[in-house]
Order: structure tokens, then C-alpha cells, then sequence
């Protein structure tokens, strides 16, 4: 049976090859559980990060995302604090009130129309400092990829770190996509992390060829000080470490998190440019790493998902300069590591025996 790709999530596909050779090949060991010292799987791979990102660093494993945004920020803060985020955010909008829940911290949203956070954004919150019935300010949190697609370029992010660390604030930053954003500024992962001054980042995989699994990294090893007992509360201590551990090792050896993020990325632009040669819709945002936001008309939805899967993301879309008609609506079509020509080619075709 032939298999159609959808393009509802980069979640949504499966496992590289290479990552599913290597948890084969992790298998029939015996390993010290939970990460332990004498786990050679688990210091591999944190010697593998090390790599990238430069020793002063500190690296745990958890199972997913929300894990790894939730507890990474909950260690640089206290129930008094409060995270400025965005508000289109997964902190904000997707995480269940999983950090409310869990950090019983107040989440301080901003809107912008782009996704990204601006030193300007966070000014009126510092007006709280010192002022005792207000939640204080802590912890400036972005996404690279932004949720809109959008990328922050390493002058916007050490500005915002700066700024930050001006105001005794830190800066964390959910890199759930953040092979895609280095793939598509043609850099490494050091050059939009450390070096622009992030203190803790969520290192993810699972939207690129990973089975699961994301990374907590600390910048500066005292940041992540007893973060172990944190994470074991947490409930993220995985007793056979190795398995999420062996996946980050064999995705950043030979560049497999680079060759996957580009693959990805490269099918987003050429979906983008067969897209918008259809009057009938229009892209919203530019498309700079995997994702493709465009608007369709609504009737035209429910047919291409019955082959197709994707997701509506605003039912009431809007550009600066733009006026779109009232019963548009705003689609994200979104590119894996597997996605091909192919999946490109028989979404075209249909939208073409649709729209005519």
C-alpha cells in the first residue's frame, strides 16, 4: 500500500534510519540504568554535546518537550517568578498549563506578529521589580523555530540575553526546532545558543528523526546544580537512559541533525513556491525553516485533508498590507525529515483537481 505523507506536524513522522540502527544496535547490551557514571551510552553522548556547545555545560535526558521547557525553567526560578513569553509560545498555548501546574509561576504573555520577543516587549514588566503584590520577572523565554515559522537571527538573540542579564533575568530558549533554524542560518548550534548568552536551552530531536527524547542544557555548570533531583520529581529520569541517549549521540555524529533539518527545510520551499503559484492562496509568513503558513479557502480544506493531513492555524487570518477574504483561513502546512518530491507532487495535484 502506498503511504501519503501528511504535513500536519514534524512530530508526525517516523524514525531516520540511522537512529533506528542505532537504538538496534544499543539493544542487546546490558547498561547501567538511570545514566549512571558507569553508562558509557549516556557519556557519549553527553561528550558528543560537549562538542558542540564546549565543556562548561551541564546535559540531561528527559522524554519529551514539555518536560524539557517546564523543568529547564523551573530550575532558574521560584514560585514567585514569573516567564515572559510570547503568546502564540508552546509555553503559553500548548503545555496544558503544564507550567502553572508544575512551576506555580505566572506566565507574562506578549503579542507580536512575528513571534519573536523584543527587548521593547519586556519593559513594561520590569516595573513590577521590588513591587511585592506583583509576580517578579525572571525568566525570558523564546522558540527557535518560532511557532510562526520565523527564526531569530544571533544579534536579536544576544540583544534579548544582554537585556536580560542586565536585569538579572535569564534567557531560556526551546530549541524544539532548533537544527531547522541553524540549518537555515547556515551556522552551528554554538553560534545561537552560548555564544549569544542562553542559559538554558531545550534541545530537541524528536521533530527531526528521533524516536523521543529532548535535552535540557544548562550553560555554565552551576546553572544545572541538583537539576537531577528536579528532573527525578519531575518524573523524566528514564531508567534505560541509553535509549534516548544513543539517538542524540548517533544525530550529531556526520551531521545527521543537518542533513535531516535541510531536507526539511528545502521541501518547505519548494512546497512554498508550487503553493503560491494558486491565486487562491496566499503565503502569510515568510518561510524560513519547515513550516509553510498560507491561506485557503475553507471549502477546499476538508477535501486535501482526506489525503493530506494538515492543520488550520488561524481561523481568521491577517497580514500588514494584505486584506484576505472574511471566510479564509489560515493553514500550516509543515515538512519532515522524510518529506519528498513526491508528497509535494500529489498535493499540488490535488489542489489543482479541486480548484477547478
Amino acid at each position: 500500500m502506498k503511504i501519503k505523507k501528511g504535513f500536519a506536524s514534524d512530530n508526525w513522522s517516523g524514525v531516520c534510519p540511522e537512529i533506528m540502527q542505532a537504538l538496534e544496535e544499543v539493544n542487546p547490551a546490558h547498561n547501567e540504568a538511570y545514566g549512571e557514571l558507569n553508562d558509557p551510552v549516556t557519556e557519549a553522548a553527553i561528550s558528543k554535546f560537549k562538542q558542540h556547545f564546549g565543556d562548561d555545560i551541564a546535559v540531561f535526558f528527559v522524554y519529551n518537550g514539555t518536560a524539557a521547557n517546564v523543568l529547564g525553567i523551573s530550575q532558574l526560578m521560584k514560585s514567585y517568578h514569573a516567564v515572559v513569553t510570547v503568546g502564540t509560545a508552546h509555553l503559553n498555548e500548548d503545555e496544558c498549563a503544564a507550567p502553572e501546574k508544575f512551576m506555580g509561576s505566572k506566565i507574562l504573555k506578549v503579542e507580536t506578529e512575528d513571534g519573536k520577543i523584543r527587548a521593547e516587549h519586556v519593559k513594561p514588566f520590569l516595573t513590577s521589580f521590588g513591587f511585592q503584590h506583583h509576580a517578579q520577572p525572571k525568566v525570558i523565554s523564546i522558540s527557535q523555530v518560532t511557532e510562526l515559522g520565523t527564526i531569530y537571527s544571533p544579534q536579536e538573540i544576544k540583544a534579548l540575553a544582554d537585556f536580560a542579564h542586565e536585569n538579572n533575568m535569564f534567557l531560556h530558549m526551546d530549541g524544539a526546532r532548533i537544527s531547522n533554524a541553524a540549518v537555515a542560518l547556515d551556522t552551528d548550534f554554538r553560534s545561537i545558543t552560548v555564544d549569544t548568552g542562553v542559559d538554558v536551552l531545550s534541545f530537541g530531536g524528536t521533530k527531526n528523526g528521533l524516536m523521543f527524547g529532548e535535552v535540557v542544557i544548562f550553560f555554565g555548570k552551576d546553572k544545572g546544580k541538583d537539576f537531577e533531583y528536579l528532573r527525578k520529581q519531575g518524573m523524566q529520569l528514564h531508567s534505560k537512559m541509553r535509549y534516548i541517549a544513543v539517538q542524540f549521540d548517533r544525530y550529531l555524529t556526520d551531521d545527521l541533525w543537518k542533513k535531516n533539518a535541510s531536507r526539511a527545510n528545502q521541501m518547505a520551499k519548494k512546497l512554498a513556491e508550487v503553493v503560491s503559484q494558486f491565486p487562491e492562496l496566499k503565503i502569510t509568513q515568510k518561510v524560513k525553516a519547515n513550516g509553510v503558513f498560507c491561506t485557503m479557502p475553507p471549502e477546499l480544506i476538508p477535501k486535501l485533508q482526506q489525503d493530506y493531513f494538515f492543520h488550520v492555524w488561524n481561523e481568521k487570518p491577517s497580514l500588514v498590507g494584505e486584506s484576505f477574504k472574511n471566510n479564509e483561513k489560515e493553514v500550516r502546512l509543515m515538512c519532515s525529515w522524510d518529506t519528498n518530491e513526491e508528497d509535494i507532487d500529489g498535493f499540488v495535484d490535488l489542489i489543482q483537481k479541486y480548484l477547478k
